[in-house]
């Protein structure tokens, strides 16, 4: 008997569904909860702070309220002991900097024009650097997630179109994440693809699990997966000696990368997959985990901390990023391979071409860490983006089938009508669109972050506020250039 994928899924979902009930210890439930009034109350007795009153709506409670205040952090002691407290958000944004739709635009940016794109990967981190610290500086301020902020301060239908594109951004996200696990169990196991996308729909359980131990046990898996994907690189590019000159070229920005359409694509795919606009809601929402003191010098100190954990994770991110550009330039472009798009053409010629059977072990090993790694934080950037945009709160597991669902849908028709080509055209597609989302998420929080009524004390250095207002400029353009290039080469 032939079963068609759809029917597949189907079964799958419901299976999945009807075995959720015996996972009630991990999930809200929304009956028992009623609003999350009670982990409002028994955080407002512990820390004898009223956190109610910044929610313009009586019936308002945090997002990710299951970990809301959770990690206690040390009333002052030693900068080390304080700092490690905070240490840990800035891995889980990070996550997003090194997901497999990277691995895709930066395997074809590398074989197709060397080590050019590098400046693309260096000027994407500086600027997802400075937006996540803004991220946890305007959270730490006005104990909002940009969600939140978001349906407060515009009318309905801004704020209800602005969920919308969010919600695609997650989708985009978790749509790489779906694909680059899939191959990377087809690679390490021979699963095929299809089925490999199937099985990603189980990941729900590993979450639940995670977040019944504790935000600390979540943290503490993503980091070392995050150790796992920068030790394969490392024994990689150990193999491919790239030339040390030409990296450090690469670094500068070429006028190429504007005037050269498909570089141009490339080049903005590098940015949708490395400043992604889920991080922003993402970030504003789980440093609020902290139980950081609500006064002044209590935030003065948490802003600090979270931005230092953020730059720390994000600079991590940027050496992982390099480094997958770095081995396709190394690998590919200087070995006359001409472009590879597709990841599995990446891994098969690793070993020829390098001459040692453990490269693309290493390669299969970081891309299915990766896409493990990534799908945690997709799951909690969806509920954070409902949760404050809607006020809608689903038992994580509704939460996550819906996104993973939204996910497997498009790839596994893909696959199915174009076979694994259209899963590695659609993986860059992903981070196309995540690039033409970004305006919508960056916008808003410059625009937040400059209100001298909504950050008061906690404002932003001048510095960082023209930094991040020629972000928002230069994301806006390149889009625009990249949708005029698409719309002539239509004609």
């Amino acid at each position: 008997m032939i079963y068609s994928p759809l029917w597949v899924v189907k079964l799958i979902f419901s299976e999945i569904f009807s075995s959720c009930k015996w996972f009630s210890f991990a999930i809200i439930n929304i009956e028992q909860v009623k609003s999350a009034q009670i982990w409002i109350d028994k955080v407002e007795n512990k820390y004898g702070q009223n956190i109610s009153e910044r929610f313009r709506h009586a019936n308002d409670a945090p997002s990710l309220v299951e970990s809301f205040r959770s990690v206690p952090v040390p009333q002052g002691g030693k900068f080390l002991r304080r700092f490690l407290a905070f240490l840990g958000p800035g891995f889980l944004v990070s996550v997003g900097y090194m997901d497999p739709g990277n691995w895709a635009t930066s395997i074809a940016g590398g074989s197709e024009f060397g080590y050019t794109l590098l400046a693309a990967v260096l000027l994407s981190s500086l600027m997802a650097i400075i937006l996540q610290a803004l991220c946890a500086r305007f959270a730490i301020a006005t104990e909002q997630d940009l969600a939140q902020a978001c349906r407060d301060n515009y009318p309905a239908p801004i704020s209800f179109i602005l969920w919308i594109l969010a919600e695609l951004a997650v989708i985009a996200t978790d749509l790489a994440e779906v694909i680059g696990t899939a191959i990377g169990l087809q690679l390490l196991f021979g699963i095929p693809l299809f089925w490999g996308v199937v099985i990603t729909a189980f990941d729900v359980f590993l979450i639940l699990w995670l977040q019944s131990k504790g935000f600390r046990y979540l943290e503490a898996f993503i980091v070392a997966l995050i150790l796992i994907i920068s030790a394969c690189f490392v024994g990689q590019l150990l193999l491919a000696q790239p030339a040390i000159a030409s990296i450090f070229a690469g670094f500068f920005p070429s006028s190429e990368i504007v005037t050269d359409s498909r570089m141009l694509y490339l080049a903005l795919g590098i940015l949708g997959a490395t400043v992604m606009p889920h991080n922003l809601y993402l970030h504003t929402g789980i440093v609020q985990t902290r139980a950081y003191k609500l006064d002044e010098a209590g935030k003065r100190d948490a802003i600090k901390m979270a931005s230092i954990d953020s730059t720390i994770a994000l600079g991590l991110a940027l050496l992982v990023n390099s480094s997958i550009l770095i081995l396709a330039a190394a690998v590919f472009f200087e070995n006359g391979q001409g472009v590879i798009e597709d990841i599995t053409d990446a891994h098969a010629l690793l070993e020829p071409l390098l001459g040692a059977a453990i490269a693309p072990i290493l390669f299969a090993v970081a891309l299915l860490a990766s896409g493990l790694a990534s799908t945690v934080t997709a799951t909690m950037a969806g509920q954070i983006v409902m949760e404050g945009f809607l006020r809608l709160r689903l038992p994580l597991y509704a939460r996550r089938l819906i996104t993973r669902g939204t996910a497997i849908i498009p790839a596994i028709l893909m696959i199915y009508l174009f076979g694994e080509k259209g899963a590695a055209e659609l993986l860059i597609l992903s981070q196309v669109i995540l690039s033409l989302q970004l305006p919508f998420a960056v916008v808003p929080l410059v625009l937040f972050s400059l209100d001298k009524k909504k950050m008061g004390v906690f404002k932003a250095p001048i510095w960082m506020l023209v930094l991040a207002i020629m972000i928002a400029i230069l994301v806006i353009v390149l889009n625009i250039k990249l949708l005029i290039d698409f719309a002539f080469s239509m004609v």
